[in-house]
């Protein structure tokens, strides 16, 4: 079964029950998405499908072949400004053939999944949740359950594939090209030769940066899949509902991103 908005609880008296009202409808929101993660996992193994299949690879085109016009500007531009701000302080000191080592690190530890995942949060995961409320509303999904089709693997589980795969991918492409725009900047700006950079570049970057960084970019994916599924799923009063629930995954998919970015920081870099 799908996970509907549960039944609102009796208006509170006082802002201490409201508040507690509210508390309980977060957390049986939390609740039903882990149930709904849950359920979309254990559909995993039905991937290989002959629809399952299309309906995963059509997933994989608008996470990343659709993604990566803006990805590209967005990766170019981060990579550029951090070398350009980096080198301005590094220069007071005579050490501005640093920046290299200073724009990898930040990217390939924070920058490069954080920026991916807000991007992807707000085009593909608002979409998400539109197209899924827009299937509620006019009670497309109501006709999958009547005719026993399982909603959540038809339409969750190749968003959750497509997502978790893509995710770590799309990042390692901004990196890339984050890297690249600081070594533009580095250049044209600063006095810093290409050869320099790329030598400080690799100088302290660790496989830990790397492997913490694609850490962060697969725990994004599944959290904005998860979001944007369960709040298109509980969408209701119609068109209004439906911008609600695109509103309501973009800052739940920027909170989330934040809060699990420092966590996993916190974990591996103590």
């Amino acid at each position: 079964m799908i996970t509907r908005e549960p039944d609102q609880f009796e208006p509170a008296i006082n802002p201490l029950g409201e508040l507690g009202r509210k508390v309980l409808l977060t957390a049986r929101g939390a609740g039903r998405a882990l149930i709904m993660l849950g359920h979309a996992t254990l559909a995993i193994r039905h991937v290989f499908h002959r629809r399952n299949r299309r309906a995963t690879m059509e997933q994989f085109f608008i996470t990343g072949i659709k993604s990566l016009g803006v990805i590209t500007i967005v990766a170019l531009f981060t990579g550029m400004i951090l070398a350009l701000q980096t080198g301005l302080e590094l220069r007071r000191f005579g050490r501005e053939v640093n920046i290299g080592t200073a724009v990898t690190v930040s990217l390939v530890r924070e920058m490069g999944p954080f920026m991916t995942g807000l991007i992807i949060a707000a085009s593909v995961g608002s979409a998400m949740a539109a197209q899924l409320g827009t299937m509620v509303v006019s009670e497309e999904i109501a006709a999958l359950e009547v005719m026993s089709i399982d909603p959540v693997r038809m339409l969750v589980m190749p968003r959750l594939v497509a997502l978790t795969i893509m995710m770590p991918i799309l990042t390692v492409y901004t990196n890339i090209l984050g890297v690249v725009g600081g070594a533009i900047v580095g250049e044209t700006q600063l006095g810093v030769s290409m050869r320099a950079y790329f030598d400080n570049a690799r100088l302290y970057v660790t496989n830990r940066d790397l492997y913490v960084g694609l850490l962060k970019a697969i725990v994004f994916g599944i959290s904005i899949c998860t979001v944007a599924c369960h709040q298109g799923f509980s969408t209701s009063q119609g068109a209004v509902g439906v911008g609600q629930a695109t509103r309501r995954t973009v800052i739940i998919s920027f909170l989330a991103v934040l809060v699990f970015g420092y966590m996993i920081s916190r974990i591996f870099y103590k």
